[in-house]
């Protein structure tokens, strides 16, 4: 069975283009020379070159050691918290900002829920000298109030997203509806391993150098190039997408992705798709999705901006389907006891997103000789309103 997307834009079951005719040209041209121009020798050497001169790359395989002694296992975090701008984010929107400058697109759109993306999009066309325009839901702008700070200090555009539960989903709407207004000079820079064909793959290749980096980072300090376990968070899944990314062929790697539980499965708040989605059709593609019997969306609820997400990217809905990867889910509370847990065991304040991923430690049971990845997908600044309310610090 095949992990990797097909000629179709497929992933098994799950992919394709559900778009707007007038949507069709921009995401034909894109299908037809994305592959072309990441080929390019001069594309390669502007992205490698961004990514560790500006980024900072590689980042760093850390051996947490109080983690390790704690869970009787050795435990690596793949610090992607370290990148310039605070997350993984900044792996993708650099390959995007790119990708726009080849098509020779003039005007760069997104979306955002935790603030990240928009930050590693606002950063790339600072960079880069184009206009950016970032959607965000209203109740989204509330709770991460330094991340639109930082967009606007960057020059860009923050327009609150007012249907809908006012967070990511509803961004991405508003997002779509302005690329179909402004198709000819516009690129729409996707923040996830979502949307129509070819995103999820461009942005899984994008993100891929996180598991490309793993790999080497072993070698050096276990003399293997495989972990036992790589567990990541996932919303959308573009930090998972990378660093599952190399492995996804080798079974022998067990891979553990970790979706936001809320308030609790089956408590009506929550963003799980694995357990109460279905096959369905959102933002362009047939993936997983949480929806009523008569298929509208369900609001998803999660303490982490960037994981109330009621889809799943197809690539994951392929995973999941075929058992490939293992899903977990974690609470809020959960993963804010496992975001404190890395604070005081290692001294690292996660993103609340990443304090998912950490959370699926205490559910599993590990052999004293496993080597287990944590993608650390971001760091905890943009969260310590949130931290300091739950915790009243």
């Amino acid at each position: 069975m095949s992990y990797f997307v097909d000629e179709n834009g497929y992933y098994g079951d799950f992919g394709g283009a559900y778009i707007p005719e007038m949507l069709y040209a921009n995401v034909a041209q894109l299908r037809q020379e994305y592959l072309t121009i990441m080929a390019l020798p001069q594309f390669k050497s502007d992205f490698d070159q961004l990514l560790k001169d500006y980024v900072g790359r590689p980042s760093p395989l850390y051996l947490a050691k109080r983690l390790s002694d704690k869970y009787k296992a050795k435990i690596y975090l793949k610090r992607e918290d370290l990148n310039h701008t605070g997350a993984h984010k900044i792996n993708n929107t650099i390959g995007q900002i790119l990708m726009a400058k080849h098509l020779g697109k003039t005007r760069i759109i997104a979306e955002t829920g935790a603030g990240q993306h928009g930050v590693a999009t606002a950063t790339v066309c600072a960079l880069m000298g184009l206009e950016c325009i970032v959607y965000m839901g209203a109740i989204d702008i509330k709770r991460q109030a330094p991340n639109v700070a930082r967009m606007k200090m960057l020059g860009a555009s923050v327009v609150p997203a007012l249907s809908g539960s006012q967070t990511l989903k509803d961004a991405t709407n508003e997002a779509i509806r302005d690329w179909i207004s402004n198709p000819t000079d516009t690129f729409y820079i996707i923040g996830s391993v979502v949307g129509p064909h070819p995103y999820p793959d461009m942005v899984a290749r994008f993100q891929s150098v996180i598991s490309e980096e793993m790999k080497v980072q072993l070698q050096e300090q276990e003399n293997r190039e495989n972990p036992d376990y790589i567990i990541a968070c996932v919303g959308g899944g573009s930090n998972a997408a990378g660093a599952f990314y190399h492995y996804l062929d080798d079974d022998s790697v067990k891979l553990i992705a970790v979706e936001a539980a809320g308030k609790g499965i089956d408590s009506g708040e929550s963003a799980a798709t694995s357990v109460l989605g279905h096959e369905g059709i959102i933002h362009g593609s047939k993936t997983l999705l949480m929806q009523t019997d008569d298929g509208q969306i369900t609001e998803p609820y999660s303490i982490s901006a960037g994981l109330d997400y009621p889809g799943v990217g197809p690539l994951h809905a392929h995973l999941y389907k075929s058992k490939r990867a293992q899903f977990l889910n974690a609470t809020d509370d959960e993963a804010m006891k496992a975001g404190l847990e890395l604070c005081q065991l290692e001294g690292i304040i996660p993103a609340i997103e990443s304090a998912h991923a950490l959370a699926a430690l205490d559910k599993m049971t590990f052999k004293s000789t496993d080597v287990v990845v944590v993608n650390l997908s971001g760091r905890g600044d943009k969260d310590l309103e949130t931290y300091i309310e739950y915790f009243d610090l």
